[in-house]
């Protein structure tokens, strides 16, 4: 299925930022609470295990966060190539 394009994507556009936010912060506290129950079930290495993936899961929440906060970037269309092509330099 094809969208017609309204031609102001940057200021419309969804992002799935949002989604990618609240899904790592549901694994934050699922590892989090992996990590307790765990440490309280006497198993350290299981312990370790989702401490070290809680941590991973926080970086990601953090950094989701900044680009959330740094806003909608402008994004040329499909037909705009990403960098003019350099002329006259030959390998």
């Amino acid at each position: 299925m094809r969208f017609i394009r309204t031609g102001d994507e940057p200021a419309h556009a969804r992002s799935p930022l949002r989604m990618r936010l609240w899904l790592a912060v549901w694994g934050l506290l699922w590892t989090a609470g992996g990590t307790v129950a765990f440490v309280l079930a006497g198993r350290p290495g299981w312990a370790a295990a989702c401490a070290a993936i809680a941590a991973i899961t926080l970086i990601d929440v953090a950094l989701v966060i900044r680009h959330i906060r740094q806003g909608p970037h402008y994004q040329p269309g499909r037909d705009v190539p990403p960098y003019a092509p350099v002329r006259g330099r030959r390998r």
